[in-house]
């Protein structure tokens, strides 16, 4: 509910502004009275309601009188809201990388590096040699692959779980 009332008449609010009751008031001076009203929801004197309903008021004001009579039952501020002069954009939401962890990705290219050494050696031992040797590969490429693997899929559910 909106007080009645004389404006400019104990409130502290029309005291910091120097005009007249019957001066217009212009946007940034909306804007003041609007971020008072929001502080003393805040602070828990006015409900939401009345809130919505004083700040529909606030920005049909025409005069300093009028946005007065919106404040005139609020104590001064302790601290003078600073108007707002542009929209305050909320911080930014880290995003989630869109590849896999750069640990993961380095070690699967060591994997891929040290698993085609040891199968370019293999393949020499084999292609020089009399016979076709034991394929001693696949115990560099399997357990650290399938280490590998199991960090991945580690990596892939917690991304999925995350967003």
């Amino acid at each position: 509910m909106i007080p009645d009332g004389i404006p400019g008449e104990g409130s502290a609010i029309l005291t910091l502004m120097v005009e007249p009751p019957e001066m217009r008031a212009s946007d940034a001076d909306r804007d003041r009275i609007s971020a008072v009203l929001r502080e003393a929801h805040a602070e828990g004197r006015l409900p939401q309601d009345e809130l919505l309903e004083r700040l529909d008021s606030a920005y049909d004001a025409r005069t300093y009188g009028e946005l007065d009579r919106l404040v005139a039952d609020l104590p001064a501020p302790r601290r003078t809201p600073a108007p707002l002069t542009h929209p305050v954009a909320a911080a930014p939401v880290p995003q989630q990388p869109k590849g896999h962890s750069r640990f993961l990705r380095v070690n699967w290219w060591l994997w891929g590096c040290a698993v085609s050494v040891n199968l370019v050696v293999w393949m020499l031992v084999a292609v020089t040699g009399p016979d076709v040797p034991y394929f001693w590969p696949m115990w560099v490429a399997g357990p650290w692959g399938a280490l590998l693997a199991v960090w991945t899929l580690a990596d892939n559910d917690r991304r999925r779980r995350l967003g």
